[in-house]
């Protein structure tokens, strides 16, 4: 898939969002903030992006951002009172993709431009990159 690899320095172009493969549970759901352990789930040192939102009678996007080791910026996130501050509104979860570093940036730039997350990612606002289309988790295409 392109959004993996490509050996040029063209911005991607697809006609549809692409799917990065949203990281679930082994029984199928996506995972609890509160419950997980990112170094049972190998994620030390893991590149990708990951967003969090809380579920409940009016879902929504909570935070979306990308780091170089999943598991410190998941812990960091569940010490972040902004973040856990959702946790009453139906629960919060989470999901990951491990998308190339290169196309990281233009992920998270168009995860935040269309997902709207109620907390703003401060380093999602200085990116320059061409977004990269991709599916939000939970959806089917």
């Amino acid at each position: 898939m392109a959004l993996f690899g490509r050996g040029n320095d063209a911005p991607p172009v697809y006609a549809e969002p692409q799917d990065p493969k949203w990281v679930r549970a082994s029984s199928g759901h996506f995972h609890r903030l509160v419950h997980i352990d990112p170094e049972e789930e190998g994620l030390s040192r893991a590149s990708g992006v990951y967003v969090i939102w809380h579920s409940g009678v009016k879902p929504g996007w909570v935070y979306a951002g990308r780091s170089n080791d999943l598991a410190t910026a998941l812990h960091e996130a569940g010490n972040s009172d902004d973040i856990m501050s959702y946790e009453v509104h139906g629960g919060l979860f989470v999901t990951w993709a491990l998308v190339k570093e290169e196309f990281q940036n233009g992920v998270l730039k168009y995860l935040t431009d269309t997902m709207r997350p109620h907390i703003a990612n401060p380093a999602a606002a200085k990116i320059d990159d061409y977004p990269v289309p991709v599916l939000p988790p939970g959806s089917t295409g």
